[in-house]
């Protein structure tokens, strides 16, 4: 039950997050909690067309946080497409969070005409106490525990998602789920037409997608002065970083994460890469922002 560690606060959209005394840092941006799970997930990993061109939808929800990522897309599919099948892994630390948004009534806000299926708070709901929902049109698994490790089981089974949601915390906060090598899990459960999204724009971060063999574009909206990332094996029409960020990725900002057991912990991850920061020849990013001024 939730201990009163997380109170919901009202966003500019009027949907609410989070706030993590953990991390400190809410859960998803001020400008809109749920403007952010449709314009920086759903809108650029192709939901809508994923909905209307295939019969079962693969969903791989990291750091599944209150459910909105997820709950955005099962709207988005059902809304367009009653009869598909949607499977969805989501990974979370543990269960606190989840059953908090349940217990505010957070998800109710996703809502679907079609009367044949239940409601998404509802599915949500038994998933979040349950850890598995099953029945003729959703699947769906809650993997708790350290998402560097609950991914493995994900990979080993050979399942490939069409839309990967990577949302943890910041990368100076949570650095271990930014890492090249967990980046490279996430790959290996990635279908070959599948798409990876990120509210991030880091640099470390993008350099982490490039390294794994991805393509990565600009996602913008939601209110943020930064865009978001989506990377995908193979891209379409895919616009060009600007050569702003083409130079960001040139500089010391953009060493990635690394983790090589997958096991570090966060303050080891971050002064690896700082030794490495400190060792490069590389242009600093202050540098390269005082070009671009």
């Amino acid at each position: 039950m939730n201990d009163g560690e997380y109170t919901p606060q009202l966003t500019k959209d009027g949907s609410h997050t989070f706030f993590s005394p953990e991390f400190q840092e809410t859960f998803h941006s001020s400008f809109g909690a749920k403007q952010e799970a449709e314009v920086k997930y759903i809108e650029p990993c192709a939901i809508a067309q994923l909905a209307t061109q295939k019969s079962t939808v693969r969903l791989l929800d990291v750091c599944y946080g209150l459910g909105y990522n997820s709950a955005a897309a099962l709207e988005k599919i059902w809304s367009i497409n009653p009869e598909c099948s949607v499977e969805l892994f989501a990974l979370e630390i543990n269960d606190s969070v989840p059953i908090a948004a349940i217990e505010y009534n957070l998800l109710a806000q996703w809502q679907i005409s079609n009367a044949s299926r239940s409601p998404i708070y509802k599915l949500l709901t038994e998933l979040s106490n349950k850890s598995l929902v099953k029945n003729e049109f959703f699947t769906g698994r809650l993997l708790l525990g350290d998402a560097r490790q609950t991914v493995k089981a994900v990979a080993e089974l050979a399942w490939y998602a069409d839309a990967i949601f990577l949302d943890p915390f910041s990368p100076p906060k949570c650095p271990q789920l930014w890492t090249v090598e967990f980046i490279n899990l996430l790959t290996q459960c990635l279908a070959p037409t599948g798409r990876l999204a990120t509210y991030s724009c880091s640099a470390a971060v993008r350099t982490a997608l490039l390294t794994t063999g991805l393509k990565i574009a600009s996602v913008w909206g939601a209110g943020r002065d930064a865009p978001g990332t989506i990377a995908a094996f193979e891209y379409k029409n895919i616009l060009p970083l600007s050569l702003k960020e083409q130079e960001h990725l040139a500089t010391r900002a953009a060493i990635p994460y690394r983790d090589p057991s997958l096991q570090d912990r966060p303050d080891q991850i971050i002064y690896r890469r700082q030794q490495e920061q400190q060792n490069s020849n590389m242009e600093t990013a202050s540098q390269w922002r005082k070009r671009w001024l």
